[in-house]
């Protein structure tokens, strides 16, 4: 379920997400399309809302399309009718890159703009889960440690020491990055808590990916959709569902949700700052540097976004958990350069 901006009379709106022509330069420069992850849509939201106000008669439509799907719209060509920004919950992928490039973007520009944490929730009335990453992973895997199908309905049946409540998961469909972070973060790391899954991943990749992340199809786990906010009416309805999503939706719904402690170690700005909570992750925007001239505007909104992740400043009052030391200065450093992506690091 698409979410957007809905600060513009309607024309207008249509006119911002492409009406215009500009042929292969990126369009008007009056006019800003960002796509992507629902983590990164309540930040990047913020600050569209902002720059509007600061730049009157410019144009930023924001939509929450998942990391996965609003890649491909992003990496799908250059010119007025594609975005000019991605919003991401994960790094862009190897593959994904590769697509860009193969369409005309071959400019990408990374600028990770602050810290998330990956959170598992429950209601208020929950039961007070403390779980660990083997214990998400032996719930939700399709095919633990390859030993054959899931069979375990209950907590109880992963961990005895758990209680004997239904497994029932609300997370991100395969097109989040919200899920590819659920995978590299939770079912990964307690998949390789094994020793033989951890050789494994030296010895076939594709196998140990194969058991490692694929989820159970059989309703223990329940795709929830992008719309982080349906998710949270859901999971405090039902003392007995867990949900998967990001830190700041946690923050804003503190009076319906609260979160799971993994491995005894709770989120909070704190935790997530300084990595000790195991679902911390870097989020991103990504620049079409194509546009760049057609749209010089998009180095002003760029700059207003690193203006208001900082220490104190307007997201992290939404949630945002502000980078601290080297990694401060090097994004606002990256904010100000705008230096392409080197892909060589991409997996």
């Amino acid at each position: 379920m698409n979410k957007m901006i809905m600060v513009l009379p309607l024309a207008a709106l249509l006119v911002a997400c492409g009406s215009k022509t500009g042929g292969g330069t990126g369009g008007s420069s009056s006019d800003i399309r960002v796509v992507g992850s629902s983590t990164v849509y309540p930040f990047t939201t913020a600050v569209a809302e902002d720059f509007m106000r600061t730049n009157p008669g410019i144009r930023v439509t924001v939509e929450s399309t998942g990391t996965g799907a609003g890649m491909k719209l992003f990496c799908d060509g250059v010119g007025s009718q594609y975005p000019d920004i991605e919003d991401a919950s994960r790094q862009i992928k190897k593959s994904e890159y590769d697509g860009c490039v193969q369409k005309g973007a071959k400019t990408i520009i990374e600028v990770p703009v602050g810290i998330d944490g990956l959170t598992i929730i429950e209601g208020k009335d929950g039961p007070g889960m403390n779980l660990t990453q083997a214990d998400i992973y032996k719930a939700l895997a399709a095919n633990p440690f390859g030993k054959g199908p899931n069979k375990a309905q209950t907590w109880k049946d992963v961990n005895p020491s758990l209680p004997a409540i239904k497994i029932r998961v609300l997370g991100p469909p395969p097109t989040s990055g919200t899920r590819d972070s659920l995978a590299d973060l939770y079912l990964t790391k307690g998949c390789d808590t094994d020793p033989a899954m951890k050789a494994l991943a030296k010895n076939n990749e594709d196998q140990h990916k194969q058991f490692c992340t694929k989820i159970r199809e059989d309703g223990a786990y329940v795709e929830a959709g992008e719309n982080d906010n349906l998710l949270v009416q859901k999971v405090s309805a039902d003392p007995g569902t867990l949900g998967v999503l990001g830190f700041s939706y946690l923050e804003q719904n503190a009076d319906k949700v609260r979160p799971v402690t993994i491995a005894g170690v709770a989120p909070s700005e704190a935790t997530i700052a300084d990595l000790s909570y195991p679902g911390a992750r870097k989020l991103y925007i990504y620049v079409k540097g194509e546009h760049l001239q057609a749209k010089p505007k998009l180095r002003d909104f760029v700059a207003a976004y690193a203006k208001m992740w900082g220490k104190g400043g307007p997201l992290e009052r939404r949630g945002l958990v502000p980078f601290g030391g080297a990694d401060a200065t090097a994004a606002t450093q990256q904010a100000t350069e705008l230096k392409p992506l080197d892909p060589a690091g991409l997996k």
